[in-house]
């Protein structure tokens, strides 16, 4: 794909829950677009609907009207088996939590989402090998978990995430279990990830100092999507 070409594209998304008697309405007519190479940051406050929004955008829900557009292609109205091998292969996802899986170390943990997708085991230690180097913390690939700091299991996560060379990645409050100097660092290396590789975005943050160095800077307001 050609640089700054559409990457994903939120089309007149609605989505709805039952709340009892009531039904309340997340996203209503939701328009978006993320562009290649692109970062975008996500301020809304708490309820506003971020959640449903990676949610919808990252193929884990289904829009109950509009369709998402990923790589050209329409997926809001796929199997849920073609939906999840687009997030397998596609889609990266980054949240507030690193949640590695704990018996495993770094690398391993880094390996495991391209084992899943089939590639064979040394291709997939040298890529995650050359991750966490580019991350900055290659000597703590055979750290577990709970031998690393906060900074370096969510640096970790973020590679974890980009394992498979995906189009676009997702992230929720990904800076926001950390101190401020390690948000920034962490937010460094994501940062030149993204730029990097053409990987495109969307990143859900509370933190304005962070969200000012992005690209754009967006929000939802009554269910729509629109500039800041």
């Amino acid at each position: 794909m050609m640089a700054g070409e559409p990457i994903l594209q939120l089309k007149g998304v609605e989505r709805h829950y039952i709340q009892g008697p009531r039904k309340l309405t997340i996203l209503n007519g939701a328009e978006f677009m993320l562009r290649r190479g692109e970062m975008v940051a996500l301020i809304a406050p708490s309820g506003a609907g971020k959640s449903t929004l990676l949610h919808t955008a990252g193929l884990l829900e289904k829009p109950d009207a509009g369709d998402v557009i990923l790589g050209g292609r329409a997926c809001g109205r796929l199997s849920d088996d073609e939906r999840t091998a687009i997030r397998r292969n596609d889609i990266g996802f980054v949240y507030q939590f690193h949640h590695l899986l704990p018996e495993f170390s770094a690398i391993e943990n880094i390996m495991m989402p391209q084992l899943v997708r089939g590639l064979a085991p040394v291709e997939a230690k040298a890529r995650a090998a050359q991750l966490l180097d580019y991350m900055q913390i290659g000597k703590r690939g055979h750290h577990r978990p709970a031998e690393l700091s906060g900074g370096e299991q969510q640096r970790v996560a973020i590679a974890r995430a980009v394992a498979n060379a995906p189009l676009v990645l997702l992230a929720d409050e990904p800076t926001g279990n950390l101190d401020p100097v390690t948000a920034g660092y962490v937010f460094d290396a994501l940062s030149a990830l993204v730029r990097q590789s053409g990987l495109a975005a969307l990143i859900a943050t509370h933190n304005h100092e962070l969200a000012g160095r992005m690209d754009r800077r967006v929000t939802l307001s009554e269910g729509r999507v629109v500039p800041i």
